[in-house]
């Protein structure tokens, strides 16, 4: 099971402050960095597969969080730093990464301990798939910068620094995903409403420290998603559903913004209006910004999120318990998982603030409401309140 350590670490992503050597006008974090790179990568790895080269999805998610983890235990390392040690101590720098993260990492279930060992020595595994998070790391950095270099033109190097960063993805251009998103205006407009969900921040009537966004939430939500799917011996494509369907399950409100769940159940059927709402703003805003051999699953990523679905004769089916239809010819999704996370995830966020010592009565009230009412469910052979508990 995920222990606690594990879960305050991914949680830390949210303080680890970006580009805190340069003017900003907000604060960039670690964590939405990390999610927007994880999507970035989907939108290049899909492309990549357009153009008939094999990605290994698996290998790429997991790549993603291991890369996630990395980025976690070295902290705000300047990137001329990073690569300066990493040129000449990187075998001795991921042996130590690994020794810090070996209690939990393989605590987990599924051999992931063991593939972030490989992963991390062994520069010939998933090598493709490397190499397509790599670019999405540059192509993330980009966007970042773009927003922060008007306000550093008078810095000095701030020219050196953007050519580094131009450099950086340049060196990217025959992956036929990164030249669509640079070139087309319109999938590149997806990348950048997906971006732009890290200026929304949860709980908008509640002060917290960490400020998470949204758009990292999404990312906590498909990390726990991933992992829990291993602990219920979820097969490839199961797992591969229940990262991306956390991962974007949030999307449709870069178009309603975040609206608190107080509101969505104070009046009955107002929920059905605003999901129905939602997909008619996706079919108008969100879908015409990708491919349309891509809308199915998107669609499928996105509406009923937190039900439990398969594909059955081309057309989507709810049932009761996804773990039925373990065959990865079903195309099954947890949604009832993805629920429990996103719940959990919003706990943690709530009992971290009040830990800070942000003595809320929302935060308090909203914490004893989550714990009460989704402690106890268990799923499958996952008993949630182990997970709750930690943060009682």
């Amino acid at each position: 099971m995920i222990t606690k350590d594990l879960i305050l670490r991914i949680f830390s992503a949210a303080n680890i402050l970006r580009w805190n050597d340069h003017i900003r006008p907000f604060d960039f974090f670690e964590l939405d960095k990390q999610a927007h790179k994880m999507i970035i990568a989907y939108i290049v790895a899909k492309f990549e597969e357009e153009d008939g080269k094999s990605v290994d999805w698996i290998k790429l998610i997991e790549g993603g969080i291991f890369e996630f983890f990395q980025r976690i235990m070295l902290t705000d390392l300047k990137p001329e730093v990073f690569h300066e040690i990493m040129s000449k101590k990187e075998q001795e720098l991921n042996r130590w990464i690994i020794e810090n993260l070996n209690d939990d990492l393989f605590a987990l279930n599924g051999g992931f301990g063991e593939r972030y060992s490989k992963y991390l020595l062994d520069y010939s595994y998933a090598k493709q798939e490397r190499r397509i998070l790599s670019a999405a790391h540059c192509l993330s950095t980009k966007w970042e910068f773009g927003i922060i270099y008007p306000w550093n033109s008078m810095i000095y190097d701030i020219e050196k620094t953007k050519q580094k960063v131009d450099d950086s993805l340049a060196s990217f251009d025959d992956l036929s995903g990164i030249r669509k998103l640079v070139f087309n205006r319109k999938y590149y407009g997806f990348l950048d409403l997906c971006g732009q969900l890290r200026f929304q921040q949860r709980w908008a009537q509640a002060f917290r420290i960490p400020k998470t966004s949204v758009l990292g939430h999404m990312l906590t939500v498909a990390i726990f998603s991933y992992l829990l799917s291993m602990e219920m011996n979820a097969l490839g494509k199961r797992r591969y559903n229940n990262f991306y369907s956390a991962l974007f399950h949030d999307l449709p409100e870069i178009l309603t913004k975040d609206i608190v769940s107080p509101v969505k159940s104070s009046i009955s059927g107002l929920e059905d209006i605003i999901k129905q709402y939602e997909r008619k703003q996706v079919d108008e805003k969100i879908l015409p910004l990708i491919p349309p051999s891509w809308h199915t699953e998107m669609k499928y990523f996105i509406e009923d999120e937190f039900s439990d679905k398969i594909i059955e004769n081309n057309n989507v089916k709810k049932v009761d318990n996804a773990a039925k239809f373990a065959d990865n010819k079903y195309n099954a999704v947890d949604g009832s998982l993805i629920e429990m996370c996103d719940k959990l995830c919003a706990y943690i966020e709530a009992s971290m603030a009040l830990e800070y010592g942000i003595k809320s009565s929302i935060l308090i009230k909203s914490k004893q409401k989550l714990y009460d009412k989704y402690a106890k469910i268990k799923k499958n052979n996952l008993d949630f309140k182990q997970l709750f508990d930690y943060f009682c």
